[in-house]
């Protein structure tokens, strides 16, 4: 009797703790050997499973509006005027953008191959649309108010990897460091003429640097990433650098740029993740001219005149560059196992612009991820094997 008593107490207690303990922590929408939860639009700190693909494919809008120098607004008005007068320049520019569009559409590829080690590629194709506004002298001579500066093709095309520097657990990390690097192969176009001009002698000239669809040089990329987590939470940062380290063929390039995000993560349940981020980014002004500007035969006031004005702002390799913080805002969500859809938007809070540009308004992205393990993978439910959880183990 005794034993049965026993028996009962002990089984009532494990149905008591089973009660009262706390639920079962999420390890993550991907999987829990690269630290779970991670962003869609940085690289996160942990290394996935090894001997898996990983796809992401991404559709991303940005637009930009209004001209600032530094962080002050300035009308397009104020810009607008005769780039000569009295054979000496005046400050004015035949043109200015008054708006730009940017649509991106990204498609990473990578693999595990080992515990530590995880490389990929991501291939981008870019189409601008920019609105110019012209001066009273060529609204008179073209009859339009302004004309649309387009440009489309194929973006740059980055190699990357991520070695792992440090982990707190092989299986279930609550504690990562990586390192990043990656190298842009110069595969956009810097060879884009502005077709669009109401002007045909203008549309044998050259889109200007913004226009153009890469950088035109072979730029290194280093970082650190890390990443924890104390599920439901997850947060990291990430810092990477990119250097210039060379003209391009039409002697210039653009500047480095430094970026610093961090971001947060919370779990809300085993299909759902909100997401927030800071971003911060610096980028250096452009350095040389290019080419056909230095001769003349793109971007002045008057044509095959290099001494003449820049008949846009764009023009000046000065007018690029500068500092911005944005906040970025998502939500991402399990359909089924081993596939996540994340929507994601961002606006600017803090921008420092160098010289004459358009302001950054907002950007929004959608992207379709796709973890694809293979059969030497641990997470493999081909012909034979388990299929994945719900937590897409």
């Amino acid at each position: 009797m005794n034993q049965y008593k026993k028996a009962a107490m002990l089984a009532g207690g494990i149905a008591l703790s089973s009660i009262f303990a706390p639920a079962q922590a999420y390890v993550g929408l991907c999987c829990g050997k690269c630290g779970g939860n991670m962003p869609m639009n940085i690289p996160g700190g942990g290394i996935p499973e090894t001997y898996e693909f990983r796809v992401k494919l991404s559709p991303m809008y940005m637009h930009m509006g209004g001209l600032q120098n530094g962080t002050n607004g300035v009308s397009a008005d104020r810009l607008l005027g005769m780039p000569m007068m009295g054979g000496k320049p005046t400050g004015k520019y035949m043109a200015v953008p008054t708006s730009m569009d940017m649509s991106m559409l990204n498609l990473s590829v990578g693999y595990s191959f080992t515990k530590k080690f995880f490389g990929g590629a991501m291939f981008m194709w870019k189409q601008n649309s920019m609105n110019m506004k012209f001066n009273s002298m060529m609204r008179m001579s073209t009859g339009v108010d302004g004309f649309t500066m387009r440009s489309q093709g194929l973006g740059d095309t980055m190699l990357m990897g991520k070695y792992l520097l440090y982990a707190d657990d092989p299986l279930i990390p609550r504690r990562e460091v990586s390192l990043f690097f990656g190298l842009s192969l110069p595969t956009g176009s810097i060879d884009i003429k502005n077709k669009d001009h109401p002007v045909a002698m203008r549309r044998k000239e050259l889109d200007p640097y913004g226009m153009q669809l890469g950088s035109g040089t072979a730029d290194p990329t280093i970082g650190v990433l890390y990443q924890g987590r104390a599920s439901p939470y997850w947060w990291g940062m990430n810092a990477t650098y990119t250097a210039r380290l060379y003209d391009n063929k039409r002697h210039y390039r653009l500047g480095d740029e430094a970026h610093l995000d961090l971001y947060s993560m919370y779990q809300m349940n085993y299909s759902t993740v909100a997401e927030f981020q800071l971003n911060g980014m610096h980028q250096g002004a452009i350095r040389g001219v290019m080419n056909s500007a230095a001769s003349g035969a793109s971007g002045h006031a008057i044509q095959g005149n290099p001494m003449s004005p820049y008949a846009t702002p764009l023009w000046n390799p000065a007018n690029y560059g500068g500092d911005e913080v944005a906040v970025t805002a998502g939500i991402q969500w399990q359909p089924a196992p081993l596939w996540i859809l994340d929507f994601q938007g961002s606006v600017p809070v803090y921008q420092r612009l160098n010289g004459f540009q358009e302001r950054r308004d907002y950007r929004v992205m959608f992207t379709i991820y796709r973890e694809i393990p293979t059969s030497r993978s641990v997470r493999y439910f081909g012909s034979g094997a388990n299929g994945p959880s719900k937590l897409g183990f």
